[in-house]
């Protein structure tokens, strides 16, 4: 079908635009409003996803600890939400973090920033559709009573066939635009939500009740980050906690098709993070308090148990009918993430597009749907690549990706962070907020997440790092292959866009004086 070529070219005026404002990439404006916005951020990240995902992991890495690092893990979030408000204010892109570390710290850096976020929404894209896949067909092992059907997702061809079609399908949806998006969303979300919040209601049923020998009463303890035994133990934690948090951002990403776009899309992702702080602390807790965080039984820290932990308690907590919605609950999680996840991506991909920093046919956009076409078929295509390689390679790589992911928030995040504070230097003494919100925040958040970042490659160095599991020969942990080994491609990469784009990386396309390219009216 035809897309729309909306390239800028070097050296192209803005006919009429005074300097800081906005021009056109093609996408839809006014497609989606705050509370539209919100509830996309909260699908991104896929709370019941990430819960049964990472709260055995987590509590086996900081045991009854684990809701202390929930509430470390969202502050640097809350630190670098409040970087990005304020740089969508001055300049709602879609190119979020890749256009925003470009202005301030030039074409490599930003280059290297909008590959982060590119990377480790290929990496999650994948990890959705996994869990999509193994809940899909546990889901109809549940429904038929039939052990045998659940059992065709341990058959690696079934799985990896099941998960190709979930990204097609989420491809698909996200290819049609944010209409379409967003209303797949509404109803996937309130699911999510509901259902967790019936859990948690019947987790506290439970532990008052002592109905299991691990449970335990609460602690206030348990909100003390201070307690955890080693630095190690909690960065591993605040790594997982941080990748819980991941995927607010969508909600700037989509600012050049949100209403009123320079202060909604900020508003939107502080909403989704308070709903999302709220619902780690309550499910946290009262599943601790119901089964405790060993590792015996039914224990969150279990390490047959606490890859998928919801799989296992959705029975016990909520008996054998109740159950069954808990599988529903995380299907919807990981489906409607997996489709709006392709937003950031594409739109990342786009704006990179746009300015000349990657191939100019990914800037084309639909003229129908206003999406960008095939960038959302490029990030759907890598997933299923990813997605299939990593499975063939090994089960073990796909835990460490999780932690792998890990790496990547954090480097795009503490670079959009301290853009933040650079960009606006200039304005921190005009007023306490402006050296509040623009300065001191950002450069907080970006510290804190820059130092998990760099502790948690020196940690990962060690082969029991993550899974345990390491690639032959190397004696180094895989989350410090993968993580090290994508960042190292990115330049790669970089260094050969380079050779076909020369214009951008001698910054003559995207400066800091360079108006924002967003949807005219």
């Amino acid at each position: 079908m035809t897309q729309l070529d909306v390239r800028p070219r070097a050296g192209d005026t803005v006919s009429g635009v005074a300097e800081g404002d906005v021009r056109g990439k093609g996408l839809g404006k006014g497609s989606v409003g705050l509370v539209g916005s919100a509830v996309i951020g909260i699908s991104t990240v896929a709370p019941v996803y990430c819960l049964t995902s990472t709260l055995g992991s987590t509590a086996g890495e900081v045991g009854m600890q684990m809701p202390a690092v929930f509430l470390a893990g969202f502050l640097p979030m809350l630190l670098v939400a409040f970087a990005y408000r304020e740089l969508n204010k001055a300049m709602p892109d879609c190119g979020t973090s890749f256009t925003w570390t470009v202005k301030a710290f030039g074409p490599r850096i930003g280059w290297m920033c909008g590959w982060g976020l590119v990377i480790a929404t290929i990496i999650v894209l994948s990890n959705l559709a996994g869990v999509a896949t193994s809940y899909f067909w546990l889901l109809a092992g549940e429904i038929t009573g039939n052990g045998s059907i659940a059992a065709l997702d341990d058959n690696k061809l079934v799985h990896i066939a099941t998960c190709l079609t979930l990204i097609a399908v989420a491809t698909a949806i996200s290819y049609r635009g944010m209409t379409a998006t967003k209303g797949v969303q509404y109803a996937l979300v309130g699911l999510q939500l509901l259902v967790l919040a019936v859990f948690v209601a019947m987790a506290f049923q439970k532990a008052t009740a002592g109905t299991f020998d691990t449970g335990l009463d609460f602690s206030w303890s348990w909100m003390n980050p201070f307690a955890v035994e080693s630095m190690a133990a909690f960065t591993a934690g605040l790594s997982l906690s941080i990748f819980m948090y991941w995927g607010w951002d969508v909600c700037l990403a989509t600012n050049e098709e949100t209403t009123g776009s320079t202060k909604t899309p900020g508003r939107a992702s502080l909403i989704a993070m308070v709903v999302l702080v709220g619902s780690y602390l309550a499910t946290g807790v009262a599943a601790q308090m119901a089964v405790g965080a060993g590792g015996e039984g039914l224990g969150l820290a279990n390490e047959e148990t606490s890859g998928n932990v919801f799989a296992a308690l959705a029975g016990p907590v909520m008996g054998p009918v109740l159950g069954v919605l808990l599988f529903v609950a995380v299907l919807a999680s990981a489906a409607a993430s997996l489709q709006t996840t392709f937003i950031p991506v594409a739109r990342t991909v786009l704006a990179m597009s746009t300015y000349e920093a990657l191939p100019p046919s990914y800037a084309k956009v639909h003229p129908k749907f206003k999406t960008p076409g095939r960038a959302t078929v490029m990030a759907g295509v890598a997933t299923g690549a990813f997605y299939t390689v990593m499975t063939l390679v090994s089960e073990n790589v796909l835990t460490d990706t999780i932690f792998a992911l890990g790496l990547m928030i954090c480097f795009y995040y503490s670079l959009t962070a301290f853009a933040c504070a650079w960009y606006f230097r200039a304005d921190l003494r005009r007023s306490s907020r402006d050296l509040l919100f623009k300065g001191v925040f950002p450069v907080l958040g970006g510290l804190l997440l820059a130092a998990v970042f760099f502790k948690t490659l020196y940690d990962a160095w060690d082969p029991s790092y993550g899974s345990g599991s390491t690639i032959p020969g190397l004696g180094v942990g895989n989350v410090f292959v993968i993580g090290v080994g994508l960042l190292a491609l990115g330049l790669v990469v970089m260094f050969v866009t380079e050779r076909r784009s020369p214009a951008f990386f001698r910054g003559e396309v995207l400066t800091k004086s360079t108006p924002a390219l967003v949807v005219e009216d």
